[in-house]
């Protein structure tokens, strides 16, 4: 049986990325949500910056795939994301929860090449 897409993968060994969109295709200021492999949801954001960040895309509160859809901004100069279900705020960088910090959402290494938003596995 052939691993899965994060089984193949291992940080720091100069793994596979994926592709996922172009960058306009995510607006400054906002997310979209990538199915990677057809089972890993990632939710991509682009900051007023151009810093793009990649978190899981579910909500570990409600466990809805929602964070794409939340509302990207920035507190005490750190870059989040507020869930559109129960509005805890998530650090861009690391995952952690601003208003939880025992809860994590799960960050994926991510870059630009080319003009294309490439993924690895978290």
């Amino acid at each position: 049986m052939a691993p899965t897409w994060a089984e193949a993968f291992a940080p720091g060994d100069g793994g596979d990325w994926t592709a996922v969109c172009g960058i306009d295709v995510v607006p400054r200021g906002d997310g979209v949500a990538a199915l990677l492999d057809g089972e890993v949801q990632v939710a991509i954001f682009r900051t007023d910056d151009d810093t793009v960040h990649a978190l899981s895309n579910i909500d570990p509160f409600s466990g809805a795939a929602v964070l794409s859809r939340g509302i990207v901004g920035e507190h005490a100069g750190v870059p989040v994301v507020a869930s559109p279900v129960y509005k805890h705020r998530f650090d861009l960088r690391s995952g952690v929860c601003l208003d939880d910090e025992s809860v994590r959402v799960p960050t994926f290494p991510v870059r630009v090449d080319g003009g294309l938003v490439h993924v690895g596995a978290p």
